[in-house]
């Protein structure tokens, strides 16, 4: 089945067609591994999983980047204050190497809990340096880019396309409109390349123009570029990204190259936090740990994104979640009562629902429908064959279908009851089974079953 991706280059739907046949290659704009990762940036690598196993549930071979960007971020995602790891350094007294190796353990366990599939490859901005210096140098060479006190920077105007992807004209723009002036650049949207570092800046390396650090973007531009080739097929990330990094990513890679460098970019929308915006800066995230603090699963909070499509804005609450909890839980039950079922579903039964499904799914990754389908399924009478057909739905939505057991139920023991189990236990201790076994039968002849276990006992209700 053929699926459709909604472009926003083009602003369309349009029918994925890889470079090479059963092959996709997709970079992904990792994190920025100063502070922990929060929910609203983890729900854009829940989209990137999704694309991915939805490619490889098709039947696709998946190439995916996803770069760590421990090098050149500034605070203000353009080319003015601290750089985010330089900043976290002071703050902590740690280095920045040793802030980006703690972030970076911590966001692969992150994906990890959220199921989430590691990339084929996770590159360091900091490991590839000198390939980005070459394609600074050779900016320069076409007369793309300039050289100021304070840096080399790209110059937007002399890209015809600029502002493609986000739809700003540079002709509307006006100095300190996007970004802080700075009096070095010709135009207020120019973006730096390569920024010439102070003396005691602690990340710094030679370069053609002496020492200094990277830019944000043309990091993203060189480990695409090395991992993927000139010309690839997907990229994603945050709506976030989309009018400054994402749009001088394209600038600086097309004059670079001489051609389109990405054929489809595909970006998640915010997850606000009761109906606002949710921000490091405001002080307002959550991490996974936090969720998990509070009683959430991690598998939770997926299937609460998995419920909004990816291009939707999702509204984060307590009681969201707990809806969220409520209604996974259900689904186990159900899947459980399937797998334990004796009915037996008809062939094309779960063929309608097999196409229902794969439909959803290619029509620019409608998860939340592919789920709708699943719980309609889930109303036939239960059977094997229909717990079969939802582990198959699994490989997409990453829910742990398989890992589901019986919930314990619980009950509440009259104090009785837990009096002849307490001498039960006493009596076992003393090897008086006789009177064990005495006190086991007057359990039972008030309804409850007495189970011995290394801690003692348990009770349940006698069936």
């Amino acid at each position: 089945m053929q699926l459709r991706v909604y472009n926003t280059l083009t602003r369309k739907k349009e029918e994925l067609v890889p470079i090479k046949p059963g092959q996709v290659g997709i970079y992904s704009c990792g994190p920025t591994v100063y502070k922990y990762a929060h929910i609203g940036n983890l729900r854009a690598y829940v989209f990137m999983d999704e694309l991915r196993r939805v490619l490889e549930y098709d039947g696709m071979k998946v190439k995916s980047v996803m770069n760590i960007t421990d090098v050149g971020h500034l605070v203000s995602d353009a080319d003015d204050g601290e750089d985010k790891m330089e900043k976290s350094a002071a703050e902590t007294g740690k280095s920045p190497l040793e802030i980006a190796a703690f972030y970076t353990d911590q966001f692969m366990k992150d994906i990890d809990a959220l199921n989430i599939k590691r990339p084929t490859v996770c590159p360091k901005a900091t490991d590839n340096i000198p390939e980005m210096i070459a394609i600074v140098q050779s900016l320069l060479d076409k007369g793309y880019a300039y050289q100021t006190d304070d840096g080399i920077y790209f110059s937007v105007e002399k890209f015809a396309d600029y502002g493609k992807l986000s739809g700003i004209n540079l002709k509307d723009q006006r100095h300190g409109a996007r970004v802080e002036v700075n009096s070095f650049k010709r135009h207020p949207v120019d973006f730096a390349l390569w920024k010439k570092a102070a003396p005691n800046h602690l990340q710094q390396w030679d370069s053609p123009w002496g020492k200094g650090f990277p830019g944000w973007h043309i990091e993203c531009t060189a480990m695409s570029r090395k991992y993927l080739g000139d010309v690839f097929d997907i990229h994603t990330g945050g709506v976030d990204h989309i009018p400054i990094h994402h749009e001088n990513e394209i600038a600086q890679a097309e004059c670079w190259l001489g051609h389109k460098a990405v054929n489809y970019w595909m970006h998640s929308e915010f997850m606000l936090i009761d109906g606002g915006k949710m921000s490091k800066s405001l002080g307002n995230t959550y991490t996974v740990t936090d969720l998990a603090n509070r009683g959430y699963d991690p598998v939770v909070f997926r299937y609460f994104c998995l419920n909004v499509q990816y291009r939707q804005k999702i509204n984060f609450t307590w009681e969201a979640m707990d809806a969220a909890k409520t209604a996974y839980q259900k689904l186990c039950a159900q899947l459980l009562a399937h797998k334990n079922g004796a009915a037996v579903t008809e062939a094309d039964v779960l063929a309608q629902f097999k196409t229902k499904f794969e439909q959803a799914i290619n029509d620019d990754l409608n998860i939340p429908l592919a789920i709708g389908v699943l719980w309609t399924m889930l109303k036939l009478p239960h059977s094997k064959d229909v717990y079969n057909l939802a582990l198959q739905f699994d490989k997409v939505f990453a829910l742990d279908f398989d890992k589901i057991v019986p919930v314990k139920q619980q009950i509440n023991v009259p104090d009785d009851v837990i009096a002849l189990a307490e001498q039960r236990l006493a009596a076992r201790k003393q090897k008086n089974w006789a009177l064990s076994d005495a006190l086991r039968e007057s359990i039972a002849q008030k309804g409850y079953a007495v189970k011995d276990t290394a801690d003692g006992y348990e009770i349940t209700v006698k069936q």
